[in-house]
């Protein structure tokens, strides 16, 4: 899939305003899921905003209880109900968990797409082996969607991304707001005149085939956020940023 470098990562965000808000200062790719419970917030927001449908990639993730072969549709089709629209760009599989099981799974979710419910089908937090399983039975992995930020780095996830060629869709690129009091992260964007925030989604965005969904409400931060994949780090800054030793996973498994 051919994704813009930063989209907007709505869970938690519970105002329809904040993602018309979103798609008015320039972000084309929405990211929900139904874990998120907000999917019809974001619907809402896109039915308000003044751009037309086809301008958005609108993605969702089918929830562990989703999982199995008989339910794969229906679950599809209550979120497209919530969100209020015909199909989705991009349908994840949000974890390989629960009643997932990928010789029923997959090929059930590639059944929906053959349906015209999702033009793509994803994948989200899986790991190498388990991608490695699911290109077996399902037709093609048009994203990956893992927590990747200065904290969490997932090489083999992000070089099975670059060798496929498909985007790793990085969550949490800011840490959850950790990259904030970082030394070396601020000294970076004290050099630069630019914020921490900035400096963690650029660092995010150098790296070859990944793209970013920070979540944001505020309109200033949305903006900022959309801006900073323009910043350009040299090699030194990130050379700083990879020497940082800190490791933390937000959400694991």
């Amino acid at each position: 899939m051919d994704l813009p470098p930063v989209g907007l990562g709505t869970m938690g965000i519970d105002d329809a305003d904040t993602v018309a808000a979103a798609i008015d200062v320039g972000y084309r790719h929405l990211d929900t899921a139904q874990v998120y419970e907000n999917e019809t917030v974001v619907g809402d927001g896109i039915a308000s905003a003044p751009v037309d449908r086809d301008a958005l990639t609108v993605a969702t993730k089918l929830w562990i209880d989703c999982l199995a072969e008989d339910d794969v549709r229906p679950g599809t089709e209550a979120s497209l109900d919530r969100l209020g629209l015909d199909s989705v760009d991009l349908l994840y599989v949000h974890r390989p968990r629960g009643d997932y099981d990928p010789e029923t799974t997959l090929p059930a979710v590639d059944a929906v797409r053959e349906a015209g419910l999702t033009t793509h089908v994803g994948l989200s937090n899986f790991d190498p082996e388990q991608l490695a399983t699911a290109r077996d039975h399902l037709d093609t992995i048009a994203a990956h969607q893992v927590e990747f930020h200065p904290y969490f780095r997932q090489e083999a996830l992000l070089a099975d991304a670059q060798r496929h060629d498909y985007p790793l869709v990085a969550y949490s690129p800011l840490a959850g707001g950790r990259v904030f009091d970082d030394p070396t992260i601020r000294a970076i964007a004290e050099k630069h005149d630019t914020s921490p925030a900035a400096v963690s989604i650029a660092w995010v965005t150098s790296h070859d085939n990944v793209v970013t969904i920070p979540k944001a409400s505020s309109r200033a931060h949305l903006a900022a956020n959309l801006t900073a994949a323009d910043l350009e780090l040299d090699s030194d800054d990130v050379e700083r940023i990879d020497a940082i030793e800190r490791r933390e996973e937000l959400f694991p498994e």
